[in-house]
């Protein structure tokens, strides 16, 4: 993958993709066809927004016959691509998933795949049975640091793996931007946040846990802090009137005033502009009037601020994950995995592996080589190693090169969906056996 993807493709045109939701992570991976027009085009957008289908129309030069208002009507047209890139809220995945896998359509599908275990299963169906790709968009898969872990467990560089440790911190104010004022903030408007925001890190474990089933799980989390109770005395409705404003460090207007005023348009401030561009006119328009001027303390936020998922798999293997929101780090994961043979350490940024025999600690280091100019930096240059991969399959007809095929990561999302039952349920859960042809 990656890499050497782009050598020998067996397609000689650029791969034609359809964009299903113009929004933040479909303008992301569409710019890969700016970076390589030679191996990707976007040729067609379906969003409702009329700013954001027209921003993506103008940079890919999209003819207007090819631009809609509904995917519905894009689903109607006779097929005039080979991939989709399905970026709709999470719970608009499962329709387009399915309607455009059953035109042929292959699909890069955003994460979560859908919010429900039959919906996803539904997804995986539809793809399989029309022999379509499927890419799920768990994008930490393709890390170039995250993937030398997996790398180093199947080398046998730790032995077995006995016990995995893996730790989330959101970030104080990423928290606050998505889950409390924004999209993911309500579970009925999207999912809970195990799914929407972590399924990623269940997708890892599963992945490192190698062959192995999970047996059991148990989960608990809760709403911490961002709640009535804990409001500030005299703190006001909105950010720009309230008199408490500048002791908050969950003020909308440091969140997304102070960086505008700073240059900075990118995300989280280009998110709360969603018809024009962000500027200290409109950014103070926002917040005077949208969602993402509100008092923290005062939304209609319900998911789980903190939450811990504890695992056993097959052969003893344990696991134990951890999400919180309250973090200086935002989204820098940490992972320590215990081997019969020796330890591996990941901090973020790099990992170490601690030999028990020799009793020496050895760096191991990955390539990105991501063109991070191009503004695909994302995830630690994940963003773009994903789509690197995606297309490359769809070039060469090789679905080896996804590394978050459909099989896998139901299974994955089958084991968030678990966690979360035994979250609400307040038990421990065995899970069943998947059966992935189930509708």
């Amino acid at each position: 993958m990656g890499q050497n993807s782009s050598q020998g493709a067996t397609m000689t045109k650029p791969v034609r993709v359809i964009v299903v939701g113009a929004g933040c992570r479909g303008e992301i991976y569409s710019q890969f066809a700016s970076i390589h027009p030679d191996r990707m085009k976007v040729v067609g957008v379906a969003d409702p927004r009329k700013f954001a289908r027209t921003k993506l129309q103008r940079q890919h030069k999209i003819a207007d016959e090819n631009v809609f208002d509904d995917w519905h009507k894009l689903a109607e047209r006779e097929m005039f691509a080979d991939a989709a890139l399905i970026c709709t809220p999470d719970r608009l995945h499962k329709e387009p998933a399915v309607a455009f896998a059953k035109k042929g359509y292959h699909i890069l599908l955003e994460k979560p795949m859908a919010t429900t275990a039959e919906d996803c299963k539904a997804i995986v169906q539809a793809c399989t049975q029309s022999g379509v790709m499927l890419s799920v968009g768990h994008v930490l898969r393709y890390d170039p640091t995250i993937h030398k872990i997996k790398e180093l467990i199947n080398a046998g560089a730790i032995g077995d793996v006995i016990h995995i440790q893996h730790f989330e911190p959101v970030g104080f104010y990423h928290f606050a931007h998505s889950f409390v004022r924004g999209n993911w903030r309500n579970e009925a408007e999207s999912s809970f946040v195990l799914l929407a925001k972590s399924c990623h890190d269940i997708d890892l474990i599963h992945d490192w846990a190698g062959a192995r089933r999970c047996v059991k799980v148990s989960s608990f989390g809760s709403v911490s802090h961002f709640q009535k109770d804990d409001m500030p005395t005299g703190a006001g409705d909105r950010c720009v009137d309230c008199p408490v404003e500048k002791d908050c460090p969950y003020s909308a207007c440091k969140i997304y005033l102070d960086r505008v005023k700073q240059g900075h348009t990118g995300w989280p401030v280009s998110v709360i502009c969603p018809n024009s561009y962000p500027d200290i006119e409109s950014v103070t328009e926002a917040l005077r009037t949208g969602p993402y001027g509100r008092c923290v303390y005062k939304c209609d936020n319900d998911v789980c601020s903190n939450q811990v998922v504890n695992m056993e798999f097959e052969g003893g293997l344990t696991a134990a994950f951890s999400m919180v929101a309250f973090t200086e780090e935002m989204c820098k994961r940490k992972t320590t995995i215990y081997g019969s043979k020796g330890e591996l350490s990941y901090d973020g940024h790099e990992v170490h592996v601690f030999d028990f025999l020799t009793q020496r600690s050895t760096k191991h280091t990955a390539k990105s080589n991501t063109p991070m100019h191009f503004g695909m930096g994302g995830h630690g240059g994940a963003d773009y190693h994903l789509m690197d991969a995606f297309i490359s399959a769809v070039a060469n007809n090789d679905p080896s090169l996804i590394r978050s095929g459909p099989e896998e990561t139901l299974l994955s999302h089958l084991l968030v969906f678990e966690a979360e039952r035994s979250r609400l349920e307040g038990r421990v859960v065995c899970p069943a056996t998947a059966d992935i042809n189930q509708s």
